[in-house]
């Protein structure tokens, strides 16, 4: 083992995985250095392990909604046992084993820049000839709420790797993470209340796609109080009391925490270097949700590579540093306007671009086309009694896609449809032209633009 390397990336996380791949496999050497698991939160506590357990309930619903399908039910041990395959039990051998068969020096341990270039890891001390990637991630955020950390609260961590379903859950907030895990654990068994401080779940997403998980959620029996806010939480033994801010008290067996995410750049030593992530010099790059943009996987990874790129062609001599526009590996309109993300609530959520009250707050001629899902007759095949809802915004000035929204069961693969169109920036006389399968959900193509008049 190396002491020196071109590019030393901290975080072994997806982001850190994509980024140490792209610079290897453009020829310089490469350490990545992870304190815990290789694969990072959302291998073993986030993405995947919730997507495991999600799919089982869905199809156990889907079956349900089909006449002539009888029997379909949820086995709770094997559906947490296919969680467990998924996470490898939260071994990572094999992800370690890919960093290997990558020529990827693995370094385990906590990482802290100690000077320009340098990484101290323990008592090793790394230099990089040519950067230092932060790809540290995200921790889930513990507020300053009375008695709630003397409480044992569970985050995402806990809650996807149980191997007991508490007969009663305690949520606090409304968010992608509260409102999946309530759906997962009301669907294992639990009885759920969440504690919402707005006035909606979901609150960052349009109103079709807040007003539609909401009422899922109450009609699987989840207890939603919504403009509620939690001021003190207070453990007696196995249960749990949540006091909130009128008064009224709700138990549970345990209390999962879902307020936000938290970066993990506050142990790396960055203070001390003078060093500010938001403004860094030009040997260090954040990738993936420390760098407090997107907090998304998949756009984690985008960043990912066109840092690894970046990084190849300036120690290449390729790029001039004071004019990076240049090279074109990456896009700012890509996080800021055409970030598409998944709900995997039951029904799913699917959007991209702004909501209708962002794009019409910021000035734009915007018209909203909406049509229901199962006036696709693909859609009204998936589901006896298909509810759902497909909503286009289109910029009337330009007639482009500028955002799109998709709820109902099984409507997560028509998002990126619409994402190739917002950053293609197809005019819709074009977008008429490709014309869906039949019969096939896409077909809800065909009918959002036959209602905005094509």
């Amino acid at each position: 083992m190396s002491d020196t390397h071109d590019v030393i990336v901290i975080g072994a996380g997806p982001a850190g995985e994509v980024a140490a791949q792209r610079a290897r496999e453009g020829g310089l050497s490469v350490a990545v250095v992870e304190s815990r698991l290789v694969g990072g939160e959302c291998s073993y506590f986030a993405c995947i392990p919730t997507k495991a357990v999600l799919r089982p309930i869905h199809a156990v619903r889907a079956a349900q909604r089909l006449q002539g399908v009888t029997g379909a039910t949820l086995d709770v041990a094997g559906v947490l046992a296919r969680r467990e395959s998924w996470v490898s039990s939260r071994d990572d051998a094999g992800q370690a084993d890919w960093l290997a068969g990558a020529d990827i020096e693995l370094v385990r341990g906590r990482a802290r820049l100690s000077g320009e270039r340098e990484v101290t890891v323990d008592d090793r001390v790394l230099t990089a000839r040519q950067a230092v990637v932060v790809a540290t991630g995200t921790r889930a955020s513990i507020p300053d709420i009375p008695g709630l950390r003397d409480a044992g609260p569970w985050t995402n961590v806990e809650a996807t790797s149980t191997d007991t379903v508490p007969p009663r859950l305690v949520v606090l907030g409304g968010g992608v993470v509260a409102c999946e895990l309530a759906q997962i654990f009301g669907a294992l068994g639990s009885q759920v209340i969440m504690v919402v401080r707005g006035d909606r779940v979901l609150g960052r997403l349009d109103d079709i796609a807040s007003d539609a998980v909401l009422a899922a959620l109450r009609a699987d029996g989840i207890d939603v109080r919504l403009g509620a806010t939690a001021t003190a939480v207070d453990r007696d033994g196995d249960t749990v009391t949540v006091t909130m801010d009128g008064g009224e008290r709700v138990t549970g067996d345990e209390v999962l925490c879902a307020l936000g995410r938290t970066p993990n750049s506050d142990d790396l030593g960055l203070a001390e270097q003078g060093v500010d992530l938001g403004d860094p010099p030009d040997w260090l790059y954040a990738v993936g949700d420390v760098s407090g943009r997107v907090a998304l996987t998949h756009m984690g990874k985008y960043q990912a590579r066109a840092c690894g790129d970046l990084v190849v062609a300036r120690a290449a001599g390729e790029v001039d540093p004071a004019d990076l526009e240049r090279y074109g590996r990456f896009s700012d309109a890509a996080i800021d306007t055409a970030t598409p993300q998944v709900i995997f609530t039951d029904p799913e959520v699917a959007a991209v671009g702004p909501t209708f009250a962002e794009a019409k707050e910021s000035g734009r001629n915007v018209r909203a086309v909406e049509v229901p899902l199962p006036a696709a007759a693909g859609a009204a095949l998936q589901a006896d009694g298909y509810t759902g809802t497909a909503r286009l915004l289109v910029d009337v000035d330009t007639e482009v896609i500028i955002g799109a929204t998709f709820v109902g069961q099984d409507s997560a693969e028509l998002v990126h449809a619409a994402t190739i169109a917002i950053v293609g920036e197809v005019p819709l006389s074009r977008l008429w032209h490709a014309v869906p399968s039949f019969p096939t959900m896409s077909e809800v193509w065909l009918r959002l633009l036959e209602e905005y008049g094509l």
